[in-house]
């Protein structure tokens, strides 16, 4: 969790906006995005209600630059999560050489199973993400981020191709068809559709099965 800023007089200008997007983050998890206000930042971080306007336009390019954060947090668990089942990071799981057969085969397993954990562990931040990414119009100010993320999903099932573990096929088609689910899925335990007890067992049987379907036989 981010640390709360010691108050009033502690930032050098640069540092501000990094503690003011530190304070929105925080305050996000508390409340959720909708109670994340420009005042009640700048009173937690201890800075005049004007002064976070000097550094975000308004309230929507503070939360803006919260979601780039969360982002930036979801990636670093994501590497966890493979690392976790694999032994690997997301960059090395994207190598065609890198990790047994069996190893690669739960990257992608991981990668499913890591997006439903960090949304049901942090549903104000994918409520957060879903309105700022899974929306008509994505904020382009996270472009950047977003196509990184992509682009590293998309190596690890163009590895997994070539390696002869998935059947051929545009691979950010299948990329693609795998967010649908784990964004569905998220968003049915969110809901309360399927029981919250049993969510993580039902999410790995159903991303098990698309595996199944996705694999290349043998």
């Amino acid at each position: 969790m981010t640390e709360r800023p010691a108050g009033r007089g502690s930032y050098h200008h640069g540092a501000l906006p990094e503690a003011l997007v530190g304070v929105a983050f925080e305050l996000l998890d508390e409340v959720g995005q909708e109670q994340v206000t420009m005042r009640e930042v700048a009173r937690r971080a201890g800075v005049s209600a004007g002064a976070p306007f000097r550094h975000f336009a308004d309230r929507r390019a503070l939360l803006t630059a919260v979601a780039d954060r969360v982002l930036a947090d979801f990636e670093a668990w994501q590497r966890a999560e493979v690392a976790a089942a694999t032994g690997a990071g997301v960059a090395g799981a994207g190598e065609g050489a890198a990790g047994s057969a069996g190893d690669r085969r739960a990257v992608l397993r991981a990668l499913g199973l890591g997006f439903v954990r960090y949304a049901v562990r942090h549903p104000h931040r994918f409520a957060l993400v879903r309105s700022r990414v899974f929306a008509p119009a994505p904020q382009p100010e996270l472009r950047e981020r977003l196509s990184g993320i992509d682009r590293a999903y998309t190596e690890v099932i163009v590895a997994d191709q070539a390696a002869g573990l998935l059947r051929p096929g545009d691979p950010e088609l299948v990329g693609f068809a795998g967010q649908a689910l784990v964004y569905g899925l998220a968003q049915m335990i969110l809901d309360g559709y399927l029981p919250a007890e049993k969510a993580e067992e039902v999410a790995a049987q159903v991303l098990d099965t698309f595996g199944r379907g996705i694999a290349n036989p043998r």
